[in-house]
């Protein structure tokens, strides 16, 4: 079994700067992309960024040149650095991983709240 647990949300001003985290841990052999996804009230979960074990990265239009994914192979973390927050980015955040254990699938973690508000 794999879990990934996630860390970081809060309330912050516009304007301001958030960094979420997320561990995984369990039965992991491989994480290959690993992402971070996003859900306001009464909206669909959306991709906000992944990140392929070899470093490649992908961003939501809404998000380029505010935000930043990194990840750590060693230590199977990701992590997302949110700057210049809007009060648009308000949703919860869940990680995801693709992991192979004893078979390869996707793992969601429980989601943190991120809210923008003045």
């Amino acid at each position: 079994q794999v879990q990934l647990v996630e860390s970081g949300g809060g309330l912050v001003q516009p304007g301001g700067s958030l960094r979420l985290s997320c561990a995984a841990s369990g039965s992991i052999l491989i994480i290959y992309t690993m992402g971070w996804y996003r859900q306001a009230p009464g909206k669909q979960r959306e991709l906000v960024a992944v990140i392929t074990s070899g470093g490649s990265t992908n961003y939501a239009d809404s998000v380029k040149g505010r935000f930043t994914i990194s990840r750590d192979n060693a230590k199977n973390t990701v992590a997302l650095q949110m700057n210049s927050l809007e009060p648009e980015d308000t949703a919860v955040y869940y990680c995801n991983a693709d992991v192979f254990s004893v078979i390869r699938r996707s793992y969601w973690g429980q989601g943190t709240q991120v809210t923008v508000s003045s």
